[in-house]
């Protein structure tokens, strides 16, 4: 394949590039890399006061990238098929129409059923932030109530990131549907400038910094980059393969992203702000996060080898890979360290074990391990008994 310019579509021709064979393919590595950004959630919210490090951010910015993405990858790939001259499917003989039902179809029997029996379920439960605040949550508009009402929310605090996701599911099909292929990449820049002058002015107008860190616009740099992604895999392979056949990329990602936590550092103590909130962590974080999440995807859709391709296709990885979302979805209602109560079952059933084994006192590593086990129970139960059946309607609806 000739190349010109970076973000040419392919040589010189004018015909539009179509998306190589076999491009929705499942990418195994990606179950892994789906487990370590849950991995560094888990460890962020549960570790909180113990370890000052960014690493739940840094995984929910991951699975932007990543959902950024699958689903450009699905879209654009779907929005060939309408033209293109292949087999017959369900989606090219409905046309437009079959492009968006198809889209949302799937994501809907995907993320909705146990999002909303989790709700459900807890509202029962009288769990107090379900209860105050069920209208935001079952319009997945969570980041809305922290935006607009500047506070967080307790154990429903997480659920801003399924907000975002949900939120940008509304245009992206649209937008992708209507936008030239050749614009593509220029689209994915400008929702990276974009999302990341959008942060800078909200920190130049004294908003506090969760209003740019849960805001949909604002988190636009990580599903651009996703989106590019997309694009160079569907159409630009060679370059693609080129540009993450090494590691170079992550290791100059994670090298950003500790840069940022130390300046974050740097200017805290420079300017003897009681606030560690600064331009670091308000604008260039999630950028770098974003960019240390481009290239570890796109190393691992090429494919890690070494420890990192052992770590990644390890079937505990892929295992939890595979469930992630559970583990996501109930890991702050198992244990939060700011909001769960003492009367809680969690610490509660703790308290008890402690009496009985003493020894699982001796160090919180126990304690995270109970916690890191009810979640993947649950996360387990969640999957057999309602994900995986459920997931099989999605063969209704295929691309």
């Amino acid at each position: 394949m000739s190349i010109t310019t970076p973000f040419s579509d392919s040589g010189h021709s004018t015909k539009a590039p179509q998306a190589k064979a076999h491009s929705l393919n499942h990418l195994i590595q990606l179950d892994g890399v789906r487990f370590l950004a849950v991995a560094l959630v888990l460890f962020d919210h549960w570790m909180a006061e113990r370890v000052f490090l960014p690493l739940g951010s840094l995984g929910v910015t991951i699975f932007f990238v990543l959902s950024g993405f699958l689903i450009s990858r699905i879209l654009l790939a779907g929005k060939d098929k309408l033209t293109a001259n292949q087999p017959d499917t369900p989606a090219r003989r409905s046309g437009a129409s079959g492009y968006f039902k198809t889209f949302y179809a799937r994501r809907t029997i995907r993320i909705f059923p146990i999002y909303y029996i989790t709700l459900i379920v807890l509202f029962l439960l009288n769990e107090k932030p379900v209860r105050d605040t069920f209208g935001w949550l079952a319009l997945y508009a969570s980041n809305l109530y922290i935006a607009t009402k500047a506070t967080w929310m307790g154990t429903v605090d997480h659920l801003w990131s399924l907000a975002v996701e949900e939120q940008v599911y509304l245009f992206m099909p649209l937008l992708l549907f209507l936008l030239p292929k050749r614009w593509v990449p220029l689209t994915a820049l400008l929702m990276l400038v974009g999302s990341v002058a959008l942060r800078y002015a909200l920190m130049v107008l004294g908003k506090p910094w969760f209003i740019g860190y849960v805001s949909m616009p604002t988190c636009l740099d990580a599903f651009g980059l996703g989106l590019l992604l997309a694009y160079l895999w569907l159409y630009q392979r060679d370059r693609f393969d080129k540009l993450f056949s090494s590691s170079i990329g992550v290791w100059v990602g994670i090298a950003l992203f500790a840069a940022c936590i130390a300046g974050q550092r740097w200017l805290t103590a420079a300017t003897g702000a009681t606030d560690p909130h600064n331009v670091f962590s308000h604008v260039w974080e999630r950028l770098a996060g974003s960019l240390l999440g481009f290239f570890l995807i796109g190393r691992a859709i090429v494919g890690f080898g070494g420890p990192m391709k052992w770590l990644l296709l390890h079937p505990v990885s892929q295992y939890l890979g595979q469930i992630s979302y559970g583990i996501y979805l109930f890991h702050n209602f198992v244990y939060n360290v700011y909001h769960t109560p003492a009367t809680h079952f969690v610490p509660r059933l703790w308290r008890k074990l402690v009496s009985w084994f003493p020894f699982l006192d001796a160090t919180y590593a126990f304690q995270f391990a109970y916690f890191a086990t009810i979640t993947i129970l649950l996360a387990t139960v969640s999957w057999y008994l309602i994900e995986k059946p459920v997931n099989r309607l999605k063969d209704r609806f295929a691309y």
